[in-house]
């Protein structure tokens, strides 16, 4: 069946729901080889896919493993997903915000690679943190607590695991149908009702420019929706980076000040927005009455909420405006590659990463400096940091 399924895939012919199936059990049980999933995704790269085949295609992915189930549990269930970004910690905050507003978000993340950080690294800088609980206890947590962020287990969607990695080494990364398709498997097997997705662009996310960006979010809604889950999404710009700490343990630092009613204006609208809860959300936050519950997060993964974040001690080292003027442009892009090259981000999923490295911004666009004046703070473990200055030179242009 693989040389027919191969075919209509090659001549742009739409396949049933069966022929799709039987190409994801394929991969799953080894019976299609790596030669012939690398074409399948080839063609689908090129010819793309119906709404109605990627609806098939998340459908099997999500269905190829096992799927959560919180029997027992009063909802509602909701979650989150970004695209991905420079800064973006929102899932630290946005979890525990939920919880509190009487919501359970059973949150399974992931780790970052380039320039884009991961939700699972920045936790992992909190002493005891476990991003590896099963089932039993993620079920305690979200009893209890009202959320939990954990990593992915094998056992969940592991056709999207599978295809990710031959993606990767074929170049069929940038494929709507593909990106839909991994990105809400991912989360289908979570068991929730509703699902809210920040799609991103600018210099600093996947998705360059916001007709892309559009278009990625459509197909997202559309699957999602005709999957059973409620999906929603949002646009948002990533052309400098989100609030003012880039790194991990920097990052996990500016979600406890933002927990406690004192984070970045720009960051606490958009976990607002991201809420659908409006002033309630807003209130919850600059009040501090979040903190607790992320407190009690931590304990369920078995961190350490008063212990020093790991990473240290790291030096320090300031880039200062070299004239007087508004900042016109801090791009997200070479933020993200500064970051990167100072050993925050990983070139491979098993690469280490360094938790302490990292940037705070003390200006970003539209702020007023003047010569002299603090730009950025680089905390650098001497690895990457004459690279990592220089690419923070070039991200700000001063009008």
């Amino acid at each position: 069946m693989i040389d027919l399924w191969l075919a209509e895939r090659r001549d742009g012919t739409p396949q049933a729901e069966e022929a799709i199936r039987g190409f994801v059990a394929g991969v799953v049980d080894g019976s299609i080889t790596d030669a012939q999933r690398g074409a399948w995704l080839a063609f689908v790269m090129v010819n793309g896919m119906t709404a109605e085949e990627t609806v098939f295609l998340t459908t099997a992915m999500t269905e190829s493993g096992n799927c959560l189930s919180w029997d027992g549990l009063s909802g509602p269930f909701v979650d989150k997903h970004s695209t991905g970004g420079v800064g973006d910690k929102v899932s630290l905050i946005l979890a525990p915000l939920w919880a509190f507003l009487g919501k359970k978000v059973p949150m399974l993340s992931g780790r970052g690679l380039g320039i884009t950080g991961g939700t699972l690294d920045k936790l992992e800088s909190i002493p005891g943190y476990r991003t590896d609980l099963e089932l039993p206890q993620l079920r305690s947590a979200l009893e209890e607590v009202g959320c939990f962020i954990n990593g992915q287990t094998p056992d969940l969607a592991p056709a999207d695991r599978i295809l990710y990695a031959t993606r990767n080494e074929t170049q069929t990364v940038p494929s709507i149908p593909l990106i839909t398709a991994s990105i809400l498997s991912k989360k289908l097997v979570e068991g929730i009702d509703r699902l809210v997705l920040d799609v991103k662009f600018g210099s600093g996310a996947f998705m360059q420019t916001r007709p892309d960006a559009e278009a990625l979010a459509n197909s997202l809604t559309q699957v999602g929706n005709a999957a059973g889950v409620q999906t929603s999404a949002v646009l948002t710009p990533m052309s400098e980076p989100l609030g003012r700490a880039v790194g991990n343990a920097v990052e996990v630092e500016e979600s406890m000040a933002t927990l406690q009613g004192n984070g970045p204006k720009d960051l606490v609208d958009l976990v607002v927005e991201l809420s659908g809860e409006g002033n309630a959300a807003r209130d919850a936050l600059d009040s501090g009455s979040v903190f607790p519950v992320w407190q009690s997060m931590l304990r369920a993964h078995g961190g350490d909420p008063e212990a020093p974040l790991r990473g240290g001690p790291v030096k320090e080292i300031v880039v200062t405006a070299p004239h007087s003027g508004m900042i016109q442009q801090c791009d997200a892009g070479q933020i993200g590659r500064a970051v990167f090259v100072l050993g925050a981000g990983r070139r491979r999923a098993q690469d280490p990463v360094h938790f302490g490295v990292g940037l705070h911004l003390h200006a970003k666009v539209g702020d007023t400096v003047e010569e002299g004046q603090p730009l950025c703070r680089i905390l650098h473990a001497e690895k990457g940091l004459d690279e990592a200055r220089r690419l923070v030179e070039q991200a700000y242009r001063i009008g």
